[in-house]
């Protein structure tokens, strides 16, 4: 092992004595770090050798390449490095640290230069304690502006909140911060490690952290396991890409967030706000190191102590999820290319006909004319408005794609194009004009969506084409922004924007790959900059647009994403293929995106590319009708996959599952006014609701619907049986009542082809609806209730019912909220809120009840003999033969 000492030339180049000169201390054992995971990456950038690692100043072990790392390796699989940080590596010593009545503030300062250009010598460190749960801190350039993330957060006070739940510490020399949890001393957030320091240069800004455990959940998004697991090494790349999902890659969003699981079952979360191109490390130290290319360094650190606590912390900064209209939440087909409009009509026809449960149907780029955004083929897609009016006649609604390239072929015939240039708020390049790419339809511009009138302009577009075509929502792909060509037709400049120092991990290895030049020049900043916040700046467009045009809630569904996306929209995982794999890793990506507070997500149901199998579509619908949003897509080149291209048997196994997920639509909306109301998952991993149970933390194969369902899909081909785990809880099953009491064991549960297995937990209570083909059907049924006891004999519910569209209903009082509650022998609901009244009113006239040891005699409902029937085999009581008006009290009792 050798160190070396870092000088610089007369030049100001970096330069290293080709001696081995110890470095400054001139004390060898700097590089004696013998514990390989403490270890921390001085060459992140391929490839490192010795001689480039003397020139930074730090220490080099060479050991044999393997599978995991090689010199020449690619730089996203990561391993023990051999270039790594002496334990005095210049960094910065606190000059200044002062209490404030808002936390603290310090100043920062570096005396001796990083191996990095243009260090920012003086630094300041603000800290806030915002409130008990949540404390923000920044590290910034005091004497120049930097680029700042421009999404909306909770402004900082002016004083400190009471009784915080953590404790800030720091270190003077050399810089060090540490953030515990005041009630047992775990990590919160750690930089005191010696052989890790800060560095804050111009275009390279890196610190690392110690985590509590090797629990780690988030940083994303990119296919993977839900666990990522800190005792190995890896790296997660950040800059949005259209890159169909791979291990180890970037993808289409970026999410520099994560939930740290403690030795004690506890939770906390950190927040770095920057979207900027940047690498997060995970080593088996545990620790993390978050390494950007641009802006600050914007931390939040969230107490928990719950993961879903943290989660609901972590969208009061980022802004809680967006309420999505009743509709969807039901079924939507869509596939690339249906050909004409005549293919169309025959799918919509066949799926009719077999009484499918169907909401909504979509259209691809396919029914564009040339590719060109809001325009359609008049050829092919002939009578489509027609068809769409049928759709809106059938109680169905109607998505369409639109994607930001817009066309710059037809000058003077192409109103998105022509009134865009003329408001100047398309992208422009390095020289101030329009930058020219290629996608769809050929050569294209991109709008600019941070321009103050881009949304004006985009809803312009919107409403000319609604008039013509009127759709229900918009489905806003390719916004990474994808791109044909690498950065533009004529390339990218020479500079430091399109060529940085360095490059993160990402696929290709250079920022402009797939998408615009990063020296393109946006309204509020450089594409460098924004570039990961593209598609959230276009769905922030889209939704205004859309509540501009239609006056109420609609649906945005984005492929590339970003913090705050589930404000304004949803998500779904993009080109996914037709293989059993990927059926298992749409659970974990759908949980992930749970904690970024997205919680209308889904995958393409059955496989996007390649043909499907009939056996793969029936587990995929059976799991898809547990997706937050359920949509069956496939591509150009794929068989038919919607529910009547199959056998009769097939069918018949798809329209039970939806008729399923439309039984339980009411419990799904009332989860989804819980996440809209306080920042909760619609649907979470095991260990959110046991986390004491270690069991359930690599748990990624089952998932809950908020804390009632337990979902144990079939993931694997030909079985018939899943060995399913249950936390020591009890569990009931859904179709038969039958209970089942987890010990916190994996159980052998039957699967036939025609079950997925599904569990209410005991204590729960769920409110039900009989399923029709269409919500607007199914919305004018009589309500039924699911209650499941638990241990002690009791039971819990709640129901949150408006007319399913209205914007800002909770806001303005215009919904009912009714509360269930259970104990052995009576259900009693209670009124709580009631600011809406359906002209169908609300009337509740079934009652299931799993857990009823004895054989009732007699049940009334508000005083009057109902209809008793009782299972004892099952310890089921269903109770009917009634119809009471749920917006009064209603109280049911047996005996």
């Amino acid at each position: 092992m050798t160190c070396f000492k870092m000088l610089r030339n007369n030049h100001g180049l970096l330069a290293a004595l080709l001696i081995f000169v110890p470095l400054c201390s001139c004390d060898t054992t700097v590089c004696d770090i013998p514990n390989k995971n403490e270890r921390f990456d001085c060459h992140p950038d391929a490839p490192a050798t010795s001689t480039n690692c003397q020139s930074r100043g730090c220490c080099w072990q060479s050991g044999t390449p393997s599978k995991e790392q090689s010199e020449s390796d690619v730089r996203r699989v990561i391993n023990v490095p051999y270039c790594f940080y002496p334990k005095d590596y210049p960094t910065y010593n606190v000059t200044a640290w002062k209490e404030t009545d808002y936390g603290y503030t310090a100043s920062l300062a570096r005396s001796t230069p990083s191996s990095w250009p243009n260090d920012v010598k003086a630094l300041t460190l603000d800290i806030w304690f915002e409130t008990a749960q949540r404390l923000h801190f920044k590290i910034y350039d005091p004497n120049t502006k930097r680029y700042e993330v421009p999404i909306r957060t909770p402004p900082v006070p002016h004083q400190k909140a009471r009784n915080p739940e953590y404790i800030v510490k720091y270190r003077a020399s050399p810089f060090g911060i540490t953030v515990t949890r005041r009630t047992n001393g775990a990590i919160l957030f750690d930089t005191m490690i010696d052989s890790a320091p800060l560095i804050f240069a111009d275009q390279f800004i890196q610190i690392s952290s110690q985590l509590s455990t090797h629990l780690l959940y988030g940083i994303g998004g990119r296919k993977s396991t839900l666990l990522h697991n800190a005792s190995s090494w890896q790296q997660f790349a950040m800059w949005a890409r259209d890159q169909a999902p791979q291990f180890n890659t970037n993808l289409y969003g970026s999410h520099p967030f994560y939930i740290n699981i403690e030795r004690d079952g506890l939770s906390h979360g950190v927040f770095l706000l920057n979207s900027n191109a940047m690498d997060v490390d995970i080593q088996p130290m545990p620790a993390v190191t978050f390494r950007t290319i641009g802006g600050i360094l914007d931390f939040y650190v969230f107490t928990g102590p719950s993961t879903t606590s943290v989660v609901q912390q972590y969208t009061e900064v980022i802004g809680r999820p967006q309420m999505p209209p009743y509709w969807a939440l039901g079924f939507h087909l869509c596939r690339y290319n249906y050909g004409s409009v005549q293919k169309l009509k025959l799918v919509i026809e066949r799926n009719r006909k077999l009484k499918i449960p169907y909401e909504v149907q979509w259209n691809d780029i396919d029914y564009m004319d040339k590719h060109l955004d809001w325009t359609y083929d008049k050829v092919a897609y002939a009578g489509l408005p027609n068809v769409v009016k049928d759709i809106h006649n059938y109680g169905q609604k109607y998505v369409i794609i639109v994607d930001p390239g817009i066309s710059t072929d037809y000058p003077g015939k192409y109103k998105p194009y022509d009134e865009g240039l003329k408001s100047g708020i398309f992208v422009r390049n390095a020289t101030g004009q329009p930058l020219i790419g290629r996608v769809w339809p050929g050569s294209t511009v991109f709008p600019d969506f941070t321009h103050p009138g881009a949304a004006e302009w985009w809803y312009q577009q919107m409403k000319d084409f609604h008039d013509v075509l009127p759709f229900d929502g918009l489905w806003t792909d390719m916004n990474e922004p994808s791109n044909f060509v690498d950065g533009s037709t004529v390339g990218c400049t020479p500079g430091r924007l399109d060529r940085p120092p360095y490059v993160p991990g990402i696929a290709e290895n250079v920022l402009q790959a797939k998408t615009i030049c990063p020296s393109a020049q946006q309204y509020l900043s450089s594409h460098y900059n924004l570039h990961n916040m593209y598609g959230l700046t276009e769905v922030q467009a889209t939704q205004s647009g859309l509540h501009k045009l239609l006056g109420k809630r609609s649906l945005v569904v984005s492929r590339s994403s970003f913090p705050s996306l589930g404000h304004f929209g949803s998500h779904w995982s993009g080109d996914i293929s037709s293989t059993w794999e990927d059926l298992y890793y749409s659970i974990p990506a759908i949980l992930e995106y749970q904690f970024y507070g997205i919680p209308m997500v889904g995958a393409d149901i059955c496989g996007f590319q390649h043909d499907t199998t009939e056996e793969l579509c029936v587990r995929w619908m059976q799991l898809g009708a547990f997706y937050p949003f359920m949509r069956n897509h496939n591509d150009d080149t794929s068989k038919d996959q919607d529910p009547a291209a199959f056998s009769a048997s097939a069918r018949q196994i798809m329209k039970t599952a939806l008729e399923l997920r439309y039984w339980l639509l009411p419990y799904f909306y009332t989860r989804f006014h819980y996440s809209h109301l306080t920042g909760a998952p619609v649907v979470q991993p095991l260990f959110s609701h046991y986390p004491h149970d270690k069991n359930t933390f690599p748990i990624d194969k089952q998932f809950m619907w908020g804390s009632e369902l337990l979902i144990s899909p079939v993931l694997d081909q030909g079985q018939t049986e899943v060995r399913a785990y249950f936390p020591a809880d009890l569990w009931y099953d859904i179709y038969s009542g039958v209970r089942l009491t987890g010990v916190g064991s994996l159980v052998t549960i039957k699967a036939p082809l025609e079950k997925i297995n599904v569990h209410v937990r005991g204590g729960s209570i769920l409110p039900l609806q009989s399923p029709n083909v269409t919500t607007t059907q199914s919305r004018k049924n009589p309500f039924e209730i699911l209650v499941a006891f638990n241990a002690s004999g009791l039971a819990f519910g709640s129901l949150f019912w408006d007319d399913g569209e209205s914007l800002d209903t909770f806001e303005s009082g215009k919904y009912d909220f009714i509360e269930f509650n259970a104990r052995k022998g009576s259900v009693i609901s209670k009124v709580v809120k009631m600011g809406y009244h359906p002209a169908s009113g609300l009337y509740l006239n079934n009652v299931y009840i799993f857990g009823v040891s004895q054989a009732p005699k007699s049940a009334t409902v508000n005083g009057k003999m109902a209809i008793v029937h009782y299972n004892p085999q099952t310890q089921v009581l269903q109770i009917n033969g009634f119809s009471v008006d749920l917006l009064n009290m209603i109280s049911i009792k047996w005996q």
